[in-house]
């Protein structure tokens, strides 16, 4: 029996997917998430043989959400679902370690398509960017690594940096203590070998992170 984890917030392209996967793959058990949290929790509790993971979802900020799982779960296959096609972005993704992109445009036979190329230990991209993707540099893959160590608490709080607002203004958004964000930001440096925020900043910008949800 094949798991298939669909980690995504918004309930009709959650059906969708079902809807797409139920006939034509024998033999699979479908679980869903609608957050990262709810995401961790699942991967933690049984064993899931691939995750459709949006890259937007509340929690996941863009590349995080990837990164985490992929630090937490390294030996959990993902492909990424999402309404982004920007190839740069998707060269990103690939760089750090998805097996696939599943554009939410893509037709039920594409997406049958990439889940039985996953399931199989290839990766999947769509024709019309698979020429496009390009490799990712050392560099980046390292600021990924260690952006990766970072807690989602923290990212949150990266973000913010890199948006300009102060410690105080931090911990209005996030609504927490100014010395938690300050223990934060501590923490911040140290996982990602700096000691300084303009060096935190560039780090975001290079990853073009974007900023949590209000």
């Amino acid at each position: 029996m094949t798991t298939i984890l669909i980690a995504d917030d918004h309930p009709l392209y959650r059906d969708a997917l079902r809807g797409a996967l139920s006939q034509p793959l024998n033999s699979i058990t479908l679980v869903e998430a609608c957050d990262l949290p709810e995401t961790v929790s699942v991967l933690e509790q049984q064993e899931v043989d691939l995750l459709l993971l949006d890259l937007h979802m509340p929690g996941s900020q863009d590349l995080f959400g990837l990164l985490h799982i992929r630090k937490l779960f390294p030996d959990v296959p993902v492909a990424i679902v999402s309404g982004t096609e920007d190839p740069a972005i998707i060269s990103k993704i690939i760089g750090v370690g998805a097996l696939g992109f599943i554009p939410k445009t893509a037709s039920k036979q594409n997406i049958k398509d990439a889940i039985q190329a996953i399931l199989a230990g290839d990766i999947w991209l769509p024709e019309n960017i698979s020429d496009k993707v390009e490799s990712v540099d050392e560099s980046f893959s390292q600021l990924a690594e260690q952006v990766a160590s970072l807690t989602p608490s923290q990212y949150k709080v990266l973000c913010y940096m890199r948006d300009g607002l102060l410690n105080k203004q931090i911990g209005y958004n996030l609504d927490i203590a100014e010395a938690t964000v300050k223990a934060h930001v501590t923490a911040i440096f140290r996982k990602l070998g700096i000691n300084n925020r303009t060096q935190a900043v560039l780090i975001a910008s290079q990853l073009e992170l974007e900023p949590p949800a209000h």
